[in-house]
Parts: structure tokens; sequence; C-alpha cells
């Protein structure tokens, strides 16, 4: 397993990289939606008992919805997407007792919506326009080194200190002390890049921004793990070696990155506006 994770790794990232810092917004917005849209796919089966045909047809209005975002760049996201977060987190941690209100397929295939298409939009957002004074290509890797650093504080933490669960219910391996883990872990990279004169933002404002994304990532995390556990999935995919599904990879970006962005606007940053 550990072979197939390092060798799928070594393919994903010259094709990352090179899209991220080699290519205009619109042939990146085309690269990144074809991931999302992968991801998309994944969605489809965990919305229910859902037939082949309604699963091609919900990919076919994500796609749209996708270029329709695009095209009109509502600004009115920003304010609405954290909005649908908080509504997140109440379903996560009612869990597994309000399962039976909300799991159900035309309601997953808003909640698909709400997921993919903001994060990709953010993404596209970050990488075109950049943010905090970066170009666009390193604000896009600056945002999303917060959630590595989250995972990986989180994860060594966790193993080191870990004892109280953080939601065992959801995600029985995740605990509380992996969460401040990765937390410390994150704000000590954005103290340090920030410190190195790097950043156009005021220290305070940019933690908080930060911390907000950090929490949201694992909240991303999280809320896959319940609808993956809800529908019996251990991974959402199989299309990534030694990874599980395309959305397995991506779920904490998918709450990370549009709150990172609503942060922005929210402290009136640079690059908070679409």
């Amino acid at each position: 397993m550990l072979k197939l994770r390092v060798i799928t790794a070594l393919v994903l990232l010259p094709i990352v990289l090179g899209a991220v810092f080699g290519l205009d917004r619109q042939m990146f917005a085309i690269v990144a939606g074809v991931f999302f849209v992968l991801a998309g796919w994944e969605w489809s089966a965990m919305m229910g008992n859902v037939s082949m045909a309604m699963r091609l047809v919900w990919v076919a209005i994500l796609t749209l919805v996708m270029v329709a975002a695009e095209y009109f760049q509502p600004a009115w996201l920003l304010n609405a997407i954290p909005v649908w977060w908080l509504l997140a987190l109440v379903l996560v941690l009612g869990y597994p007792g309000n399962a039976r209100a909300w799991y159900r397929p035309m309601l997953m295939a808003l909640v698909g919506l709400l997921l993919l298409v903001p994060s990709w939009g953010a993404i596209v957002q970050l990488q075109s326009n950049g943010a905090l004074g970066l170009v666009g290509p390193w604000a896009l890797m600056f945002i999303l080194l917060w959630v590595w650093a989250a995972d990986t504080g989180a994860y060594f933490a966790g193993r080191a200190f870990g004892k109280h669960k953080l939601a065992p219910l959801v995600s029985p391996g995740k605990t509380i002390e992996g969460l401040l883990g990765g937390v410390a872990l994150a704000l000590a990279v954005v103290a340090g890049v920030y410190a190195a004169g790097l950043l156009e933002a005021q220290l305070w404002s940019l933690m908080l921004v930060a911390l907000f994304t950090v929490l949201a990532s694992a909240l991303g995390d999280l809320f896959e793990s319940m609808v993956k556990r809800e529908r019996g999935f251990k991974d959402s995919g199989t299309i990534l070696p030694g990874h599980g599904g395309m959305l397995d990879r991506i779920d904490s970006v998918t709450a990370a990155m549009p709150i990172a962005l609503a942060g922005f606007n929210w402290f009136a940053l640079p690059g908070g506006s679409l």
C-alpha cells in the first residue's frame, strides 16, 4: 500500500504543479475542473440508491454549474458558503441521530454542488489573482500548505498524544489532541512565512483566517467521513491507487479553500474579492 501511495503521488505531483504554475486561468480551470468532476462522480455514488442515468445527469449538472460559476463569478458565494459549512458542522455534531433527515438523494445532490463548486471556484480564483501580496500560483500553494501542515500536525500529534476522540461516531481515529496539533503546526507555518516579510497582511487577521481555514479543513474531512459511513463506503473510490478516491484527497480542501477566500474578504486582505 505504501509503495502504491508513493507511486501515485509521484505521478500526480508534476501534473498538479505543472498546472498550478504553468497554465493561465482558463486552462487551469479546465484541468482543476477535471479533478473536481471526477470527485463529483464519486459523490454521485454516495448520494444513495441512484441509477447510473441519474448519476450521469447530476455530473452533467455539476459541470454546467461550474461553467456558470466561472462565467458569472457570483460574489455572494463568499458570504453564502460559510453559512453552509456552519450547517455541515451541525450535521456532523448530530450524527447519526439526524441522518434520516438529511441522507436523501435530492438533498445529497444539492450538498454535492455546495461541496465542489465553491471549492473549485476558490482554487481557480487564487491561482489566477493571487492573495496576500503573493502571485497566483504561490498564493494557492501557500493556502494549500496550511491544509497540508494541519493534516501532518494532526497525524503526528494524534499518534503521540491522542486520547480524547474528536468525533467517535463519525471518524473514530481522529482526536482532539490531533486537531490541536494540526492547528498549531499550520499557524506556525503562517507565522514563519509572515516573519520572512513575504506577505501583505496584518498578522492577527491573517492568523484568524488561517485558524478558520484549518478548522474548516478538518470539518470537510469529517463531513465526507460521515457521508461515507452512512453509505457504508470505506473510500469514495479507487481511482488513485493507494489513496482511494479523488474525493478522499480533496475532502479537506472542499471546505478550506472557500473559507480562506471568504476570510480574506471579511478582513479586507488582498485576494478577498472575486
